[in-house]
C-alpha cells in the first residue's frame, strides 16, 4: 500500500503541531515521537527500499575537525612542522601505519576500512558540519534546513523496538560561538530531529567559562534521558491512568486547527507513553549493569561512556546511534586545535596524547568495534567514523593546526563494508588526495546503500514537496563489500 501525497502531507501536520506533550508532571520531549508513530509510513515506503546490509547505524561523530596525520594518516618521513613529534605505528595491516595516538585501532586495523581522501571544498565549520551531517551543500543561509542523514532514516524506517529512529548520545554539543545546534529534521520537520540523550545543555556556547590546563580525562556523565526519570511521587500505575487526558488533549489540539486523523494522534499519544513506560527501553539507557573490566576497556571518559550507551543502543534495536564528542564545556573545542591562547592547548603532539583528545578516541572506538564484534552485532552495524574536515599539514605558529577540507581522514566498519584495507592516497604531507577524493555526499549515499535507501528516492517535505533522498554523490564502489 501506498501512502497519497496528501495523506502524508496531513501526517506530517499533525505531527509538527505536536512538539510536546505533558502528562501531569513528566514531559515528554518531542524528539522521542517521531518514529514512534511512523509504522504505516515506515511500511509503506519499505516497499521502496532495496535489500538492507546493516540493520543499525553507530554514526561516530566527531565535531569540529579530527587531525589526520595524529591519527589514521601520520607522514614520518615529512619534515617535523608537518609530522609532529609523534611516531607511526604499525597496524594489523602489512605496510599500514597509524598515529601513535591510535594503538587500539590499529590493533583492530583488519576490521576496519579507512579512507584517507575525505575531501570537500570549504575550511567553515558551520557548512562543512551541516555538510558531512547531511551529505547536502548549503550556503550560510541553509544551516538548519537540510535533514541530517539519522533523520532521514528516521523518517523512511521509523522506530524498533520502541525506541527512537534516531538518537544522539548526548547531542548537546554545539559548534560556536554563538551556538549553533546542527541536529536537526531540517525540511522533514522538528520530529525528525534526533532525540537527544542530553537534554538541553546546561552551557550550551562551550567556547566560555574557565577551561583547566590540564583537565582530567576521566569523568562519568549521566546519560539517562532526563525525559526517562519518573518522579518518585509518580508511580507507572498513576501514569497510566493519566492516559485519560488524552482526550482532553485533542480536544484542545482540534480547537486549534479543525479536523484530526484520530488513527495518527493516539499513535502518537500511546507511542509516546508506552517508551516511557517500557522497562526494556528504560534499560537500555542504564549503564551501571556493565561489567567493571568492559567499562575500563572502553575507558572511563565521556567518549567511552557515550560508545559503550550506543553499543547497548544497538543491541536494544536502535536503528541510527550518532555519538556526539567535540565542543565540551571542561575540554572546550577539543578537536579545533587551532593553540590560540585563549585554548591553553599544548602542541597538537601533546594535545593527540591526552585521554580525552585523539588517545581516548582510539580506545573508546576500538573497544566499540570489537564488543559489537563479540556480541555478533558488528555483521549487522554500520559504524561510521566521521569529522567535518581534516586539519592543515603544517603546524602553525602555536603549535596547532588549522582547518582544512582538502584532506581528512574517516573510516568504514561494520556490515556492507569491505574491511581490513587503506581506500585512498593523499600526498607526502597528507595535504591532498592524489588518489579520488570522497566528499561528504559520497559517504552519506554509502550509508544509505547498506541501509538499503535509494538516494534517489523522493520524500515528502513539510511543505509538501516531494525531495530526493540526497541530491548528489554516490557510494564509494572500494568501500562496500
Amino acid at each position: 500500500m501506498r501512502i497519497s501525497a496528501s495523506r502524508r502531507a496531513e501526517l506530517h501536520s499533525i505531527v509538527a503541531r505536536r512538539d510536546l506533550l505533558k502528562v501531569g508532571t513528566v514531559a515528554l520531549s518531542a524528539n522521542l515521537l517521531p518514529g514512534l508513530i511512523r509504522p504505516s509510513i515506515a511500511a509503506a515506503e519499505s516497499l521502496a527500499l532495496a535489500a538492507a546490509r546493516a540493520k543499525s547505524v553507530v554514526f561516530l561523530w566527531m565535531g569540529g575537525g579530527v587531525t589526520q596525520l595524529e591519527s589514521f594518516d601520520p607522514k614520518p618521513d615529512a619534515p617535523q612542522e608537518v609530522r609532529g613529534t609523534l611516531s607511526a605505528i604499525p597496524t594489523k595491516l602489512p605496510g599500514v601505519a597509524f598515529s601513535e595516538a591510535c594503538p587500539k585501532l590499529a590493533e583492530v586495523a583488519d576490521k576496519l576500512a579507512v579512507l584517507r581522501t575525505f575531501s570537500h571544498d570549504s575550511n567553515d565549520h558551520l557548512m562543512s558540519q551541516v555538510y558531512t551531517l547531511s551529505g547536502r551543500k548549503v550556503t550560510p543561509a541553509q544551516l538548519f534546513s537540510e535533514p541530517n542523514i539519522g533523520a532521514i532514516v528516521q523518517h523512511l524506517m521509523g522506530s524498533r523496538n520502541g525506541l527512537p529512529g534516531y538518537i544522539a548520545v548526548p547531542g548537546i554539543t554545539r559548534p560556536g560561538p554563538p551556538p549553533h545546534n546542527l541536529f536537526v529534521g531540517g525540511w522533514l520537520g522538528r520530529e525528525n530531529a534526533p532525540f537527544c540523550v542530553g537534554g538541553q545543555p546546561d552551557q550550551p556556547d562551550f567556547t566560555v567559562g574557565e577551561k583547566s590546563d590540564n583537565p582530567h580525562p576521566l569523568a562519568e556523565e549521566n546519560l539517562n534521558p532526563p525525559e526517562m526519570r519518573f518522579p518518585e511521587d509518580l508511580p507507572l500505575g498513576r501514569l497510566e491512568r493519566r492516559a485519560s487526558l488524552r482526550d482532553t488533549l485533542e480536544r484542545g489540539l482540534a480547537s486549534i486547527d479543525g479536523a484530526l486523523t484520530e488513527r495518527a494522534a493516539d499513535g502518537q499519544f500511546q507511542g509516546a507513553l508506552n517508551l516511557l513506560m517500557s522497562p526494556k527501553v528504560r534499560q537500555a539507557f542504564d549503564l551501571t549493569d556493565e561489567p567493571e573490566p568492559l567499562r575500563e576497556d572502553y575507558g572511563r571518559t565521556k567518549i567511552g561512556g557515550r560508545c559503550l550507551l550506543a553499543r547497548r543502543l544497538v543491541e536494544a534495536g536502535a536503528r541510527f546511534v550518532m555519538v556526539d564528542y567535540g565542543y565540551d564545556p571542561d575540554y572546550g573545542n577539543l578537536w579545533d586545535i587551532h593553540n590560540v591562547p585563549e585554548q591553553k592547548f599544548p602542541h597538537v603532539s601533546e594535545m593527540a596524547m591526552r585521554g580525552y583528545n585523539v588517545l581516548g578516541m582510539d580506545r573508546a572506538f576500538a573497544a566499540l568495534i570489537r564488543d559489537l564484534d563479540q556480541r555478533g552485532l558488528l555483521d549487522t552495524t554500520l559504524v561510521v567514523y566521521l569529522t567535518e574536515f581534516g586539519r592543515t599539514p603544517k603546524i602553525n605558529g602555536y603549535g596547532g593546526r588549522d582547518h582544512w577540507g582538502m584532506c581528512g581522514s574517516i573510516f568504514f566498519a561494520g556490515a556492507g563494508i569491505k574491511t581490513g584495507q587503506v581506500v585512498g592516497q593523499s600526498d607526502a604531507q597528507a595535504a591532498f588526495p592524489v588518489t579520488r577524493g570522497y566528499g561528504p555526499a559520497d559517504v552519506a549515499a554509502t550509508i544509505y546503500n547498506v541501509l538499503g535507501i535509494d538516494p534517489d528516492m523522493r520524500v515528502m517535505s513539510q511543505s509538501g514537496r516531494p525531495m530526493p533522498v540526497l541530491d548528489h554523490g554516490d557510494p564509494i564502489a572500494d568501500i562496500l563489500a
